[in-house]
């Protein structure tokens, strides 16, 4: 290994240990605000971030035309992937409320194995592997949730119904990334999601500057590091590094969302919940072997 992969794997674990943190800021925001209201000014300020770089490009690389292809395909890919973050992140933020950050990261990480299930609905062929990592993800998440023959838990259950949005999302973007300009429509998703967030929450929630306020520095760290530095480094990181030991890395997100929720918010886990996670974390990994799995462009 040289120098410039040790480089790469680095800035892939940094972007999946401010993945992980994020979810500890979107469980403290939620303390102060609703689910959309918090996704609105997030996903905007991260778009915002992103607009630099489309203009002025990443560290050592020049931009790419704006327009790749026709407007008319861009505004398509927007709508269909912005749509996808939309319900995914209301979703997932929803279920912030009632379960811990830990729980949401192995969750959400989910998607690494619904992404070629869902893909067999559109004709394409999946693996073994990914069967099998299906069955110790389901029989994880059976742990995890701790409600026994009860069923999943209702904060885990929105998480994973968001998971499968994400799941879609990344198949929308495998669509369309060679089609049009990749962070054109990664800022182009995060205005229109950030656009339907603000619209569901003046229709179904309250909005208070208090809360806001209060929710400062989650939404920043959310907005800014989870969507803006760490999508840089997830870009810098996979220049040099083997795609599959890139999304290994990436999909320990889980792992740091439960030593984040531990660290900073004391939320433990039962030693049921832990074999869950371990099995969860292992059909993960295990559906990540072989051809790789498309990686969701920062929808945290």
């Amino acid at each position: 290994m040289d120098n410039s992969q040790k480089k790469s794997y680095f800035l892939l674990l940094l972007a999946s240990a401010i993945w992980g943190f994020a979810f500890v800021a979107q469980r403290v925001g939620m303390q102060y605000m609703q689910p959309m209201g918090f996704n609105a000014v997030r996903f905007g300020l991260g778009a915002l971030v992103l607009v630099p770089l489309l203009f002025f490009g990443f560290p050592g690389k020049k931009p790419q035309p704006i327009l790749k292809g026709s407007p008319q395909q861009l505004l398509r890919a927007g709508l269909m992937t912005g749509l996808f973050i939309f319900a995914g992140s209301t979703f997932q933020q929803s279920g912030m409320v009632y379960t811990t950050a830990g729980k949401a990261g192995f969750i959400t990480g989910l998607y690494v194995i619904f992404v070629p299930l869902i893909g067999l609905f559109r004709g394409l062929k999946t693996k073994p592997t990914i069967w099998v990592g299906a069955a110790l993800g389901s029989l994880g998440l059976f742990l995890l949730s701790g409600k026994g023959w009860g069923g999943i838990a209702l904060g885990d259950g929105l998480v994973l119904v968001g998971t499968l949005f994400w799941a879609s999302h990344v198949l929308a973007v495998g669509y369309w990334v060679h089609k049009v300009n990749p962070l054109a429509l990664a800022i182009l998703q995060f205005i229109i999601c950030s656009i339907l967030s603000t619209i569901g929450a003046f229709f179904f929630e309250s909005f208070t500057l208090e809360g806001l306020q209060n929710s400062v520095i989650p939404i920043l760290y959310a907005g800014i590091m989870s969507v803006g530095v760490a999508y840089t480094l997830q870009i810098l990181g996979q220049r040099n590094a083997h795609p599959a030991h890139a999304a290994l890395i990436l999909s320990l997100e889980g792992v740091f969302a439960a030593l984040g929720g531990w660290i900073l918010l004391s939320e433990g886990l039962t030693v049921k919940g832990a074999i869950g996670c371990s099995l969860m974390l292992g059909g993960i990994v295990l559906a990540q072997i072989g051809p790789r799995t498309p990686r969701k462009s920062s929808g945290h």
